[in-house]
């Protein structure tokens, strides 16, 4: 029987457990997928925790994940364009990508390219979405100037790397450890921390135009202090500062087509463009150590499992 991630209630990493499932038949318009590789992301533990119960409601017992990338075995009735032995991206809307097999809807597939590892294929979907999202919400043009918090995280690296390619300079807060891999990506790096303000202004003596946040924490204050207009600001973490102040919160589904921003971004990485840093791999049955890992929240880059 294929193994699955699964827990039976809101509560911290040690709820977590693998269990044999029934072998899921795929319906008509869906797809099965043996899964080679699937992301995880801190959203994935906020809805395990019940944080953001009243956005995203949970039935017991739950899946886990959105991200995946693997290679079809079945099709149901009606699919086209997808065939048994096809590689491929996508993503899964039922918290159950973290499991050796996955049904997911056709339109949410995309062709693997062959030059996209399989890590960093099934890590692709939320942050990439993501990212894309918030650079497009800001609008940026050549010559503006952006920061970006949490620029080596998972959206934040994506996101540095989709912002320097409009011709704008990036500024990425991160810590030192990550500074090099990001003055190699064209990006202009400024440790976070007492005096972050102070640090931007002296690399940024035009001003700064916009302002993607990845993380929180007083960041949406931070950009308005800098003077950037609310309508050029971004967080995909700090929903009560937005809220309050009127910013953008793009990133996610309303950032359009998911499966069409997979497949762009896909060829991005397979030209060699952009590349989705991998800070880990474990197998599935270390879904707790992944999750460890993670909460810790200074990764660079992504975590991904390995069913």
């Amino acid at each position: 029987m294929p193994k699955a991630v699964r827990y039976d209630g809101f509560g911290g990493i040690d709820v977590l457990r693998v269990d044999e499932v029934e072998r899921p038949v795929p319906g008509d318009g869906q797809v099965l997928v043996r899964v080679k590789a699937a992301g995880i992301n801190p959203s994935e533990a906020a809805i395990r925790t019940g944080a953001v119960v009243h956005i995203f409601p949970s039935t017991f017992p739950s899946g886990q994940g959105s991200d995946l990338a693997g290679i079809i075995e079945e099709v149901g009735a009606g699919v086209e364009g997808h065939a048994r032995g096809d590689e491929v991206i996508g993503f899964s809307n039922k918290r159950a990508s973290q499991a050796e097999l996955v049904l997911v809807e056709a339109g949410d597939l995309t062709r693997k390219p062959a030059k996209v590892p399989w890590e960093v294929a099934g890590s692709l979907y939320v942050v990439g979405v993501t990212a894309w999202g918030a650079v497009h919400s800001v609008q940026l043009k050549e010559g503006e100037t952006v920061v970006v918090s949490g620029a080596a995280g998972g959206v934040g690296s994506l996101a540095v790397q989709l912002a320097r390619r409009t011709g704008a300079t990036v500024i990425g807060l991160a810590g030192e450890g990550n500074h090099a891999w990001l003055r190699s990506h064209g990006v202009i790096p400024v440790a976070y921390g007492e005096g972050v303000e102070d640090r931007i202004r002296a690399v940024t003596p035009g001003g700064v135009d916009a302002f993607i946040d990845t993380h929180g924490s007083g960041y949406v204050d931070l950009a308005l202090t800098l003077g950037v207009a609310t309508e050029r600001i971004d967080t995909i973490a700090d929903f009560a500062a937005a809220a309050k102040h009127g910013v953008k919160t793009v990133g996610g589904a309303e950032a359009g087509p998911g499966a069409q921003i997979l497949a762009e971004l896909a060829t991005l990485i397979a030209d060699g463009r952009i590349e989705v840093p991998i800070a880990n791999v474990y197998p599935l049955t270390q879904v707790r150590e992944a999750y460890t890992e993670l909460e810790r929240r200074h990764t660079h880059g992504k975590i991904v499992l390995r069913p």
